[in-house]
Parts: C-alpha cells; structure tokens; sequence
C-alpha cells in the first residue's frame, strides 16, 4: 500500500510548514490526486489518519480533491490534449506512445 508512504509524506511536509511558519498545529491539509496517479483516496485517508496520531496534526483532516482529467503533451507532435482515461494509450493527434502528464497524475 503505496498510499502510507504518500500518507507519511504529506504529513512530513506538513509538520515542517507547520514549524517554519510558528504554529503549534496542522488543522487541514487538502491535495489534489489525478485519476492516472494510482493513489486510492480512501487508503490515503485510512493511511493519513494513521500516521498522524500523536502529533501536531493529530486533529487535522484531510480533504482529498479528485482530478478526472489529465492533461497531457505528446512527445513527438508535441501537441497538448486532455483525457479522462485512467491510462493514456496514444496521442489523437499523432498517434504517439510516448507523452508527458503535466496535471492528473
């Protein structure tokens, strides 16, 4: 279960901010997960609320945004196009196989 680690991270890098900026607690963190990133929602709250007990965000909730789209750059046409498809198989345009997710993963 990938989403532990992600879980722990968030919380790491939540704490740190937490410190940096002189507050004693994390009330909320909120992340945006895109469709083609492999994370399961509900395993990074079951992992989140976990890995955040005894801590200063041992209050905290997380609210998790889920990103439908992705948006994606074709290698060789170099093109730009949006997909809802969890995995991106080839580019309309060129039909490509090699691209770059820029957002929704």
């Amino acid at each position: 279960m990938h989403e532990l680690s992600v879980a722990e991270s968030l919380l790491e890098v939540a704490l740190e901010n937490c410190s940096n900026q002189g507050f004693n607690s994390v009330g909320s963190i909120k992340v945006l997960i895109g469709k083609a990133s492999g994370v399961m929602p509900d395993a990074l709250l079951f992992g989140f609320n976990a890995v955040k007990e005894g801590t200063a965000a041992d209050q905290a909730i997380l609210e998790i945004e889920e990103e439908c789209r992705s948006q994606v750059t074709a290698i060789i046409c170099e093109k730009d196009f949006t997909t809802e498809d969890v995995y991106v198989l080839n580019c309309p345009h060129c039909e490509g196989v090699s691209f770059t997710i820029k957002t929704g993963s």
